[in-house]
């Protein structure tokens, strides 16, 4: 399950979104995510899944990428369409336990559990995206850039644009390295799937240590990589690769502003 976790993971490519200017997806990306949770009805959330589709095909991301970066979170689907289901009020009852009468079906906590199923798949889906199509340093140098602004105010733009970066590029490397342990306590006869709940966090005791000190480990190795090219986030640093906004990034922001203003008139 840890190795399918697509987040922070990039994939070259040569398609219009890779081409796409950082600051641009990470806006588009978060624009994304505001008219998402904006969405009431199923005829938005055909559009939504319509236009992200589209997205997808032009992106050339293959389609097995999106699928697996889906799989880490089918526990928490479920369960979150089950709590939506038996909890959500509603006056159409579909179906209510005889000895229980607050566990219920409704029409509403039915609509309400698809909703909530699909509002979290694309969530994945599109922020997947934005990792897969942007490298770890072009997303770097588009936080920061974001974030200029907030200078003015003595916000640390380069050092919350470089953390947030290691941290998202360092979730595929833990989970391969969580899913190493776990074949390997396995291999020496570890169990993993038996027993009760408790015992089951009991027995992943034996992979968090490890896991732990993994991390510290690759944190220092990284800090003294860091020091020993003679990194100072407090100099101002030069770029090989400068941002330029071009024709596409203006394309793809209009295609946006129609997507959002059609949800909005749908919703």
């Amino acid at each position: 399950m840890f190795k399918d976790i697509t987040i922070g993971q990039y994939v070259d490519g040569d398609s219009p979104i890779h081409k796409l200017d950082a600051r641009v997806k990470i806006l588009l990306s978060m624009v994304y995510i505001v008219v998402l949770f904006c969405v009431r009805s199923f005829t938005a959330y055909a559009v939504f899944v319509t236009f992200t589709a589209v997205v997808i095909f032009i992106s050339k991301i293959p389609l097995r990428y999106i699928i697996r970066g889906l799989k880490p979170i089918m526990y928490i689907l479920i369960f979150t369409a089950i709590i939506n289901l038996f909890m959500s009020g509603g006056e159409t009852v579909l179906w209510q336990s005889e000895r229980f009468g607050w566990l219920k079906i409704t029409e509403e906590g039915l609509i309400s559990a698809a909703q909530m199923a699909l509002r979290l798949i694309l969530l994945v889906v599109g922020t997947s995206l934005l990792t897969l199509t942007t490298t770890p340093i072009m997303l770097t140098d588009g936080i920061e850039k974001i974030l200029t602004p907030f200078k003015v105010i003595k916000v640390p733009a380069h050092e919350i644009a470089m953390m947030m970066t290691i941290a998202i590029r360092f979730i595929p490397t833990l989970s391969e390295e969580t899913d190493k342990i776990i074949k390997a306590q396995k291999a020496r006869g570890a169990d993993f799937e038996s027993g009760n709940i408790f015992k089951r966090v009991k027995a992943m005791v034996p992979i968090l240590i490890p896991l732990f000190i993994s991390a510290f480990k690759r944190a220092d190795d990284l800090a003294i990589a860091m020091d020993s090219r003679c990194y100072n986030s407090g100099k101002k640093r030069t770029r090989m690769k400068q941002m330029k906004m071009t024709w596409r990034d203006a394309v793809a922001a209009s295609l946006m502003l129609v997507f959002c203003t059609g949800i909005f008139l749908i919703r």
